[in-house]
């Protein structure tokens, strides 16, 4: 078995999460080294700009190192660290949002009304579904973020959110009605 299909092996990923939250350095590269190419995979996927995914997976691996006492190793090391990726990607997005939303102030009014009729309309309806999602329960959000706009499957949402496939659904299910009623409005 090489080293690399050692590593690889059941309770390796817990032993060495169990010695970085120990503050060794060395354990915690090994599980930089088995995680890295995943994290950053997934963070490109749910921000689709290389950049900023490099900057988010170098996040995620300074945040499990702050968090790694935190790991009860209740599930697999890269579960853990999965759900932790998730996490800061989300929580980044809320952040570039919000200063999104800050840097442009009013004068949003005066670029919408120098839009095309069309381009107009578009806008607002961006606008009213993106305010329809932030009012959706905490729960309801995440599943239909993950699904509707990143393009997980039930059964990734499920164990990112450590969740049934089926409660994954009837959030997914829940969202769709609750949009539905608030964009009717």
């Amino acid at each position: 078995m090489t080293l690399d299909a050692a590593y690889l092996t059941a309770g390796t990923g817990r032993e060495d999460a169990s010695l970085a939250a120990a503050g060794d350095r060395v354990a915690f590269e090994r599980l930089y080294r088995a995680n890295v190419s995943r994290v950053f995979s997934l963070c490109a996927r749910m921000c689709a700009d290389r950049a900023r995914a490099e900057e988010l997976t170098q996040d995620v691996f300074v945040r499990a190192w702050e968090k790694l006492p935190l790991f009860r190793g209740e599930s697999g090391f890269s579960t853990w660290l999965h759900r932790l990726a998730v996490n800061v990607v989300l929580n980044d997005r809320k952040t570039q949002g919000r200063e999104r939303s800050r840097a442009s102030g009013e004068d949003d009014g005066d670029d919408i009304d120098s839009l095309p009729a069309g381009r107009r309309e578009q806008y607002a309806e961006r606008m009213d579904l993106e305010a329809a999602i932030a009012t959706l329960p905490p729960g309801a959000r995440k599943v239909f973020i993950l699904h509707d706009v990143e393009g997980y499957k039930h059964e990734e949402i499920a164990s990112m959110l450590g969740v049934t496939s089926g409660g994954s659904k009837a959030q997914l299910h829940r969202a769709r009605l609750l949009l539905r009623e608030r964009l009717n409005r």
